[in-house]
C-alpha cells in the first residue's frame, strides 16, 4: 500500500533531484523510496561479510608491524607525480 510523505527541502537540491531523476528515468519517490529501502535492509544493520575472493585473498601478505601505509602512500604519489 502507498502512503503519501511530505518532505521539506531546499528547493536547489530538490531542482537537482528532478534532473537527475529525468536522467535515469526514474520519479523522484521511486529514487526517495529505493534509498530509503537501501539503508533500512539488513545487509546495513549487520556488519558486511567479505566476498569469497577477498577471503581467498586475504593472509598472502605479510607487511610488518611498523608499515605505515600513510608514508608509502605519500612517497607513491610523490613519484608519480614528480
Amino acid at each position: 500500500m502507498d502512503t503519501k510523505l511530505t518532505l521539506k527541502l531546499d528547493s536547489k537540491t530538490i531542482d537537482k533531484m528532478k534532473v537527475y531523476a529525468k536522467k535515469n528515468h526514474q520519479t523522484l519517490s521511486a529514487l526517495v523510496e529505493s534509498y530509503f529501502e537501501n539503508i533500512t535492509t539488513e545487509a546495513h544493520e549487520t556488519p558486511a561479510e567479505y566476498s569469497p575472493v577477498v577471503k581467498q585473498l586475504m593472509g598472502k601478505v605479510n607487511l610488518p608491524k611498523d608499515y605505515d601505509f600513510k608514508k608509502e602512500h605519500a612517497d607513491h604519489l610523490r613519484k608519480k607525480y614528480k
